[in-house]
């Protein structure tokens, strides 16, 4: 018997749902890159870009690249050869992003808070104290890691910054929370952000963004790792100078779908009520899950609900009922599940016992319940231990939001 004939739900923290109207807007011939109606888009991007991030006094750069690339963008035009940076892991891409800036030849010290906690303000408080020369440059953070689904508080880590006087700039992460999770570049003193567009912002990968304030723009000048491609004082003030905002041709239909992807988020739906939507649904999901864990294994990753991200979120099923449960659901249901990025252990080398539920961008109550009810079929199909009525408790928090 054929379960999933029909349009398949894939649930994977990103490359999220594509809405019909941002795939129908790239469906046109190239258009005149040299003058019209792409610079007249284009430069429309830009308040709505400052708009998402809270940052209406910051520069915005705009890359032809995914989120990889917006990590050494931003680390190109800050850093030189031999600087110091100190980056903060709680998760595959906390340490990911150290990792890049390290391979770039920058000196970084990791923090690594484990794959279930967020920061520790008192550790890295400490850790700035013993740095009275403050040879740290900058401070990596990742808002929510997309492998373990845990939530930083920011504005925490500014004010470690600020109660230490220490001058490295705060810098961001926000490729997972961007449009799903609060998030305030300008009021929580961020001096760097990051994001890419195929998570909350429901378009295609291909194109990522690096917000810098004033400060963050001094203190690059000098910067060592800045090459042509990435730099972004190139691309921030190119004004009537197309060419200048892609170093080169500009990707013209990732353009329109990103105007209708912005139009979608900003101006229809309203930022803040994103917010509410992906808080609402993660809610649902996460009584799911701890009514699951009542007669069995499952848990979610990261205990305490302020710690978790309204994106993506991150369960523990036991190996090997994760890569079964994830094997069952996109060949009997049509639902595509996350792996368990990251969450490897002694116990567990594959992560077998993984699966992440993503809840980002294009995805209302029905596409959230059906995913859980898929879930708790397979479940119930592979005969693994669990508390009944999940779905219904999921149903409840949908009703009572």
């Amino acid at each position: 018997m054929n379960r999933h004939f029909g349009r398949p739900y894939v649930a994977i923290p990103g490359p999220s749902v594509i809405p019909d109207r941002v795939l129908a807007a790239m469906m046109r011939p190239a258009p005149n890159i040299y003058t019209g109606e792409i610079h007249d888009l284009t430069l429309s991007l830009l308040p709505d870009l400052r708009a998402l991030a809270r940052a209406p006094e910051a520069d915005v750069a705009l890359y032809i690249c995914n989120g990889h690339g917006a990590w050494e963008a931003a680390a190109a035009n800050v850093f030189s050869r031999g600087d110091k940076a100190l980056a903060l892991a709680t998760g595959r891409f906390g340490a990911g992003w150290g990792a890049a800036v390290a391979g770039m030849g920058v000196e970084v010290e990791t923090l690594d808070f484990g794959r279930s906690s967020p920061v520790d303000p008192a550790r890295l408080e400490a850790a700035l104290r013993a740095d009275p020369g403050h040879s740290i440059r900058a401070v990596l953070a990742t808002h929510v890691d997309t492998a373990s689904s845990v939530r930083n508080d920011i504005a925490a880590l500014r004010a470690c910054l600020d109660a230490v006087g220490h001058p490295a700039l705060l810098m961001v992460d926000c490729i997972a929370s961007l449009g799903t999770d609060p998030f305030e570049m300008e009021a929580w003193g961020v001096d760097v952000m990051v994001a890419a567009r195929q998570k909350g912002l429901m378009c295609p990968a291909g194109m990522a963004f690096v917000w810098f304030n004033a400060r963050a723009r001094a203190a690059g000048l000098g910067a060592d790792l800045r090459t042509p491609y990435w730099d972004w004082t190139g691309r921030a003030d190119a004004g009537d100078e197309f060419y200048r905002y892609f170093a080169g041709t500009a990707p013209t239909h990732h353009l329109y779908a990103l105007r209708e992807g912005l139009t979608m988020l900003l101006h229809e739906e309203g930022l803040e009520a994103a917010w509410a939507r992906h808080a609402l649904l993660a809610g649902a999901v996460w009584r799911a899950v701890e009514v699951w864990g009542e007669g069995g294994a499952m848990a979610l990753n990261v205990a305490d609900p302020a710690d978790r991200g309204a994106a993506v979120t991150s369960v523990r099923v036991g190996a090997p009922h994760g890569a079964h449960l994830r094997d069952w659901t996109e060949a009997e249901a049509g639902v595509v599940l996350g792996i368990g990025l990251g969450m490897d252990s002694p116990e567990d080398p594959l992560a077998e016992g993984w699966i992440r539920i993503a809840h980002m961008g294009h995805v209302n109550a029905h596409m959230t319940l059906g995913a859980l009810a898929v879930i708790e079929a397979g479940l119930a199909r592979l005969h693994v231990p669990r508390g009944r009525g999940a779905v219904e408790a999921a149903a409840a928090v949908i009703a009572g939001g």
